[in-house]
């Protein structure tokens, strides 16, 4: 993370006072070598020891603007500091008291500063505790969190601190504040409970407060008392030997995992409707959890348990969750077709992508989902609705993918229906021994049996369908390639969908009409009712924001000639 973190502490002598910093200096470039140049060690000790020196100069001039105390300090001038290098990157973590270039100590100052003294939003941290964010374009962004650690000798009995973490990248910044706020709250929780221990031991041993109270207050002794009494460091405050080591594993840790819990990714044009339709997802279930958290209390907070509907918003089974599952499992499409059968492969596929409910009933739940892993791809992000393995029958409405156990019976009404699918895989005597068969032999160990009402034949369309078997039957494709071909062909549907649904839809336009739109797609001829059924159930993928900005469109053209 391109960014510094810094704790300041504020001096009843000397004020807001910056006391620890630590900041990550990347790699330079490879360049070439050129005759003359210095080898790479000697540049990075010549780094080292302009960094150093930058440091002892930015000691020397705060020290030239006001005189040090004990509460001001954390490491002497003469210390070296905290290094810490990631070997997978090449990142180094150095920490000191100040920052090693000029530039980032007046910022760092102004940062600890506007921490320490006007940045306090009462609605945000009321009591001017809590994480705040300010900052300009022109001296870097801050996200600062106030804190108060207890001193028997300070006035209050407690000494007001900060941590700030700078960048340049507000979005950056502003996206990763609950990632900083819930690391930053252990550490700030750490240094004070440790501190609220030595206060209560030395409150036990000298109580101050009646001290005080007894004591003669006098205008000329006061400057005194308070000039011995403010000059407590954080190591006297904590009684810890390695505090600015531990801070400074601290720091640096947080500057890696910030750094990468978020990249960025180069978006080549608009964003897909699989990314919106994500995007809206999660939108929904950060909404969800807000909702929760905002309830009253955890313990009249109803236990959220791990069941069948909730495991049908899975949409996506991940390879992590496969691979908790033992047992063989499905690895492509082409390697499923290869199991079933291309006339097997190509029914089950058919009634995918006409949006029919597909169900896989067995005794192995890593096998079902791996198949369900496979077959979404066929289908856009948004007309998946899943429920990978359940003790019940679930209705259609609720899920076109259903996992069931062996013993679960299928209505009647659903084995009866021409929109339903069955699969039941069934286990052989080999199966109780697949460690010695092998376990990519799923043909070995499992029989599958497949069973529909439908009647209508699967062997004239969809286009996609139709296209889509012929890269699979081409060995001479990897299957990644298969996958792109498939992404391709994905995309030139979801836009022929887009087209349909503005024209019949939106516009709301005649049959007639509608069907000279889908002659102008490629959907008539053979296998049209296909192509014109995949259209349909496709459209009910469209992500609520293409269809919100549709709407806003037709209904500002409709204002536009009365204006």
């Amino acid at each position: 993370m391109n960014a510094l973190v810094a704790l300041c502490h504020f001096c009843e002598l000397h004020g807001p006072r910056t006391l620890f910093c630590t900041e990550a200096l990347h790699p330079p470039s490879p360049s070439p070598p050129q005759a003359g140049a210095p080898v790479p060690g000697d540049r990075d000790r010549d780094v080292d020891r302009e960094g150093e020196g930058l440091t002892m100069r930015a000691n020397s001039s705060a020290t030239q603007r006001g005189e040090m105390c004990e509460g001001c300090r954390s490491l002497p001038a003469s210390h070296p500091g905290f290094v810490s290098i990631d070997d997978e990157t090449g990142i180094r973590f150095l920490s000191h008291q100040h920052p090693r270039q000029p530039q980032l100590f007046s910022v760092v100052r102004q940062a600890c500063v506007r921490s320490l003294s006007c940045e306090v939003n009462n609605d945000v941290c009321p009591g001017r505790e809590g994480p705040i964010f300010f900052g300009d374009e022109q001296h870097g962004f801050v996200f600062s969190h106030t804190f108060f650690i207890k001193d028997s000798l300070a006035r209050g009995f407690q000494r007001w601190y900060s941590i700030v973490i700078v960048a340049m990248d507000r979005i950056y910044l502003i996206n990763s504040w609950p990632f900083l706020l819930r690391h930053l709250r252990l550490t700030i929780h750490s240094l004070q409970s440790t501190a609220l221990k030595v206060f209560d031991t030395e409150q036990g041993v000298c109580p101050q407060r009646a001290a005080r109270m007894n004591s003669v207050f006098s205008p000329a002794v006061f400057p005194h008392q308070r000039s011995g009494n403010a000059a407590r460091s954080l190591t006297s405050l904590t009684q810890h030997p390695n505090l600015w080591a531990s801070l400074h594993s601290s720091f640096s840790w947080l500057l890696k995992a910030c750094g990468s819990r978020l990249t960025e990714k180069l978006l080549e044009g608009a964003p897909t409707e699989d990314t919106l339709v994500l995007i809206e997802r999660q939108t929904e279930q950060e909404e969800e959890m807000s909702c929760w958290d905002a309830a009253e209390g955890s313990s009249s907070r109803p236990q959220r348990h791990h069941s069948e509907s909730e495991l049908g918003r899975d949409f996506l089974c991940d390879e992590g969750k496969l691979e908790g599952f033992p047992g063989p499992k499905f690895r492509s499409l082409r390697h499923l077709r290869q199991i079933l059968g291309a006339a097997e492969f190509r029914q089950i596929a058919w009634h995918v992508l006409m949006g029919n409910q597909v169900i896989w009933r067995g005794a192995d739940p890593g096998l079902i989902q791996s198949a369900f892993t496979m077959l979404k791809a066929l289908l856009p992000v948004g007309c998946v609705r899943s429920v990978p393995y359940s003790a019940q029958y679930e209705e259609a409405y609720k899920c076109n993918f259903l996992g069931l156990s062996p013993d679960v019976p299928i209505p009647a009404h659903v084995s009866s229906s021409e929109f339903s699918l069955l699969v039941d895989v069934i286990s052989t005597e080999k199966s109780c021994q697949y460690s010695a068969v092998g376990e990519d032999d799923i043909s070995s160990l499992y029989q599958f049996t497949i069973s529909s009402a439908n009647t209508q034949p699967t062997d004239r369309g969809p286009t996609l369908l139709n296209k889509l078997e012929v890269a699979l039957s081409n060995e001479n494709l990897s299957v990644d390639v298969v996958s792109h071909c498939l992404l391709c062909l994905k995309e030139e549907w979801m836009n022929k969908v887009k087209v349909l649904f503005k024209f019949s839809k939106v516009d709301r336009r005649e049959r007639e009409d509608t069907q000279k739109v889908l002659t102008l797609l490629g959907a008539t001829g053979p296998g049209e009712e296909d192509n014109v059924r995949l259209l349909k159930f496709w459209m009910t993928g469209l992500s609520k924001t293409y269809k919100s900005h549709l709407m806003t469109a037709v209904r500002g053209g409709e204002r536009t000639p009365s204006q």
